[in-house]
Formats: C-alpha cells, sequence, structure tokens
C-alpha cells in the first residue's frame, strides 16, 4: 500500500513540474522582443504623448481588483464614428499588465482610433480559480464598458477590431470568434501573433502531452484542467471527449464563415506554445472561406525574433486590413 502511494506519488511529480514549466515559460516567452529593434519597428512603436489625444487609466469594468482598463482617445474630437481597438496584454494567463503595450496602444490612437487596453484577473497562488475561460468571460464583461465609456467622452463607436500577443491573441481570438456576435458593435478585424487557438494533446508535443503513456494523459488532465478553470477526468483525456469540454476556450472551433477578417503570425519554432495547433487554426479559417492572412515564420520561436523581413510584412499587413475594413475617415 505504501509503495503504491509512493509510486502515485512520483509520477505526479513531473505532471505539475511539466504545468508549471508551461506557466513559467507562456511568462517568459510572452516577454520576448526584439533586444535590438528593427529601424522600421518604430514606425510601430509610438511613445505616449498628450499632443496624440487623451489617455485615461484605470477605468472600471467590474468589481475585480483587476477590472480595469485604459482608454486612448485620439486628438481629432470631431468625427461622427470612431472605430475601437481592443488590444489585450500577454504573460501566460499569470502575469503581464496593459502597460506594457502603451507603444501599441499610442500607435494606434495616432492613427485616429480609440484604443483600449484591459486587465483581467491573473491566475496565481491566491486566484487559483482564474482560467483562460473567466478571463476571456472578463473580456466579454469589459468590451461595452469600453464602449460606453468612449462614447461618454464624446467618441461614438461604430465598429471595432480586437487583437493582443501570446496570451492576449488567445483572449483576443476568443472574443473575436466566440463572443463577436453579443458585441457591442460589429467586430470587423482581428490580429496577433504567437495565440493558442486550441488544446489537442496531439499538438502540444512540445510539453510531451501526445505521447499516450499515464504520465502524458495525466499531464493533459493538469495543464488542460488549469487552462479551462474544471477538473477533466482523465477518462475523457483517453476517449478523446475533453476536445468538446475544451471548446470553450478553442477560438478555432467557433470560427464560422461569418468569423472576422484575421491577420496572426506564428513562430515554426515555438517551444512555449504549440505550432501545430496554429495549423488548425489556418485549417478552420480555409474551410470557413474567412478572409485571413497567416504568417509563418520559419526561423523563429516564441518573440517571432528571427525572421525580421517576415516580421514587418505580417505588421505591415495588419496596417493594411485596419485600413480596409476600418479606415479612418
Amino acid at each position: 500500500m505504501k509503495k503504491a502511494a509512493k509510486e502515485k506519488k512520483v509520477r505526479a511529480v513531473p505532471v505539475w513540474m511539466g504545468i508549471l514549466a508551461f506557466l513559467l515559460a507562456f511568462g517568459a516567452g510572452a516577454a520576448s522582443k526584439f533586444v535590438i529593434q528593427p529601424a522600421w519597428a518604430k514606425e510601430y512603436s509610438v511613445p505616449w504623448s498628450d499632443a496624440l489625444g487623451t489617455l485615461t487609466v484605470d477605468l472600471p469594468y467590474g468589481d475585480g481588483e483587476a477590472n480595469r482598463f485604459d482608454l486612448y482617445l485620439p486628438k481629432d474630437n470631431a468625427r461622427k464614428r470612431y472605430g475601437l481597438v481592443v488590444y489585450l496584454h500577454a504573460g501566460g494567463f499569470t502575469a503581464g499588465d496593459k502597460s506594457g503595450d502603451t507603444e501599441m496602444l499610442s500607435w494606434l490612437c495616432s492613427k485616429g482610433y480609440v484604443a483600449a487596453g484591459i486587465n483581467y484577473t491573473l491566475r496565481s497562488e491566491e486566484r487559483p480559480e482564474a482560467s483562460v475561460l473567466t478571463q476571456s468571460n472578463e473580456i466579454r464583461a469589459a468590451i461595452p464598458q469600453v464602449i460606453a465609456a468612449a462614447e461618454k467622452a464624446g467618441y461614438p463607436i461604430d465598429k471595432m477590431a480586437v487583437a493582443g500577443g501570446s496570451t492576449g491573441h488567445t483572449l483576443a481570438m476568443i472574443y473575436a470568434y466566440r463572443d463577436a456576435g453579443e458585441a457591442p458593435v460589429p467586430v470587423v478585424f482581428t490580429f496577433g501573433a504567437v495565440g493558442p487557438s486550441c488544446f489537442y494533446k496531439e499538438d502540444w508535443d512540445n510539453y510531451g502531452l501526445d505521447r499516450n503513456t499515464e504520465e502524458s494523459d495525466m499531464a493533459a488532465v493538469g495543464l488542460f484542467s488549469a487552462m479551462l478553470g474544471e477538473m477533466i477526468p482523465v477518462e475523457e483525456i483517453k476517449d478523446g471527449s475533453y476536445i468538446e469540454r475544451m471548446a470553450p476556450i478553442s477560438a478555432a472551433s467557433w470560427v464560422t464563415p461569418d468569423a472576422p477578417p484575421t491577420v496572426v503570425a506564428y513562430g515554426t519554432y515555438d517551444r512555449v506554445q504549440p505550432f501545430k495547433a496554429s495549423l488548425r487554426l489556418r485549417a478552420a479559417l480555409e474551410e470557413n472561406h474567412v478572409d485571413f492572412q497567416y504568417f509563418e515564420m520559419p526561423h523563429s520561436g516564441h518573440g517571432l525574433q528571427n525572421d525580421h523581413a517576415l516580421y514587418r510584412q505580417w505588421m505591415e499587413t495588419v496596417e493594411e486590413y485596419l485600413d480596409k475594413y476600418m479606415p479612418v475617415e
């Protein structure tokens, strides 16, 4: 009896070590950026200045401590309608803050958009109940409050785009594909990079979940349960029924012919989120005839740091799609 308990304990250690490794890797990967910024990157990274407009920080959208958003209002306040771009921060579901995207949000504001960064409750020892599902629901609750705040300030919103990086990209895709039908205004575009779009254990080979062993199945239980926020029985991992259970946070499963135009980028050598999962997203966009551009960075990992030319092309395409689907008039 003692021997069996000891063996069970030994097997459990790698499972939780794997989950910890994922969360730490995701947090670190989300922070990876060019150490030396290419000259062209400055075009999309603008320091905030009052010359751009008005910035109001930490506006509340709920009762939670993290339920705050920053609102960037462009200098031109005479137009009848404005487009809104929400950009969600990275951080491995456990870290990060909207202030980390100030230069991206400032760039969007400089183009004439109302822009917003939204915080959400992070998973931690104090908040173990936080998950991708609860975070996505917080974003869904925040959007109407962002639009209402903009309109109260004299900036009526008639359409919007939602975007982000890594974790923020996952949450942006969930909103764009799962929740856009409930949005107060049409969601006309989504963009981002390196966000997990689905949870199939065979895709997550970078964490060994594809091995079809007792240990890998238990690792899938631990990791996917943490992402979803509810315990998934190991039997569902074994028989494949977990896929339906993971649907609420699997953005690719919500892609339909009505999905908004999409521009995404992924690194072939990404060891933080599984590259194979991004291929499912691409297939879903293709099958549903969505207007999309998928950029595969063949020499890069999670930071997209080794394909400067493609990275620039991706950002230029983001700008082209913004101009096409949400022109500033």
